[in-house]
């Protein structure tokens, strides 16, 4: 399904257009992605499909398969014009969010573990924890209703892809949620009860991260066995990607 196209204005590339005010204003339901990397994992996600892909004929080759939909192959000027600004990776695709199973069917197992996020608005943060999310093996990501997108363009750079491997979903009921999966919830924070060598993690886990400088509420972390890192030279955290990349290691199946 390949398709040659000189025209800028040709109507097909319509949703590939001025990508950083889309980024804002919306795609129609779809997302974008960005980077051979990234569209590779897009080709072969679980949890996406591919709508389209564009690229340039130069670069085309360097994709090590094509995913059954169109690819638009158009010269790199072309390319820059519609998208508004220099692709120099030179490869974009539009894919569609669509989760085969549900979360409480992901964690039906005797064994599984959650990464469950609160107030986590930053896409550069949401990008790193999806990507760890993935390279240790979580069964799924639990976000509240303040959370950013993890299909966010950035996200999903920053995640390497991960953020296509591993399937989100939303609740505005944190507790309840887990509660009712019946997962053992650990949330971390510099006041945390424990520390993370003394835990002993349940076969089925939540870990749950907030926000860098209010973290999560004590509410949240009133349902939660809460857990510390600690360190030394005065520091009481870390950036929370790299905290999650830390406890998701020690929590490893």
């Amino acid at each position: 399904m390949l398709f040659e196209i000189t025209d800028p204005d040709d109507p097909r590339l319509e949703l590939y257009r001025d990508v950083k005010d889309r980024d804002l204003t919306g795609r129609q339901g779809l997302f974008m992605a960005e980077g051979k990397v990234v569209l590779e994992r897009l080709f072969t996600s679980p949890v996406a499909e591919t709508v389209s892909v564009l690229t340039t004929p130069e670069r085309l080759g360097g994709l090590a398969s094509l995913p059954d939909a169109p690819v638009y192959m158009v010269p790199q000027g072309v390319m820059d014009q519609v998208a508004g600004f220099p692709i120099h990776r030179g490869y974009l695709a539009l894919g569609r969010y669509a989760p085969k199973q549900s979360l409480a069917e992901r964690v039906s197992g005797t064994t599984a573990r959650v990464l469950a996020l609160h107030g986590i608005a930053n896409t550069d943060n949401m990008g790193g924890l999806m990507r760890n999310a993935a390279a240790f093996g979580v069964d799924g990501v639990l976000l509240d209703t303040t959370c950013c997108d993890p299909l966010y363009r950035k996200a999903i750079r920053v995640s390497v892809g991960g953020a296509l491997e591993v399937p989100h979903y939303r609740t505005d009921d944190m507790v309840g949620t887990l509660t009712g999966l019946g997962l053992t919830a650990y949330a971390l924070s510099p006041s945390g009860a424990v520390t993370l060598e003394e835990v002993t993690p349940a076969p089925r886990t939540a870990v749950l991260f907030g926000a860098e400088g209010p973290g999560l509420p004590a509410a949240l972390m009133a349902a939660c066995q809460t857990v510390r890192i600690d360190m030394h030279g005065g520091f009481d955290s870390l950036n929370v990607a790299t905290t999650s990349g830390i406890v998701l290691y020690r929590f490893r199946l």
